[in-house]
């Protein structure tokens, strides 16, 4: 994995957390490193989704690959709030 891929997932678990906290509001716990984790993690559940429903995978930035991440993000956000309760 080189710099630049890194920094890819990076930013592009910046975007998907934090979209995905816009969409399903409440109070979360952590900042900004928190958001990138569930950013990332939601990258990697919504590019297996993606990839069962034949919808392509994660790969970089581009619209399919933010909107596949922010799904995955919104699916582990409401997760982590169910099992918090």
């Amino acid at each position: 994995m080189t710099l630049s891929s890194i920094l890819v997932w990076i930013v592009l678990g910046l975007i998907a957390g934090l979209l995905a906290k816009l969409v399903v509001p409440g109070r979360d716990p952590g900042g900004i490193i928190v958001t990138i984790v569930i950013g990332i993690v939601g990258a990697v559940i919504g590019g297996f989704i993606g990839g069962f429903l034949g919808l392509g995978a994660v790969g970089g930035l581009n619209l399919g690959s933010i909107v596949l991440s922010v799904i995955g993000a919104i699916i582990l956000v409401l997760v982590l709030r169910a099992i918090r309760r």
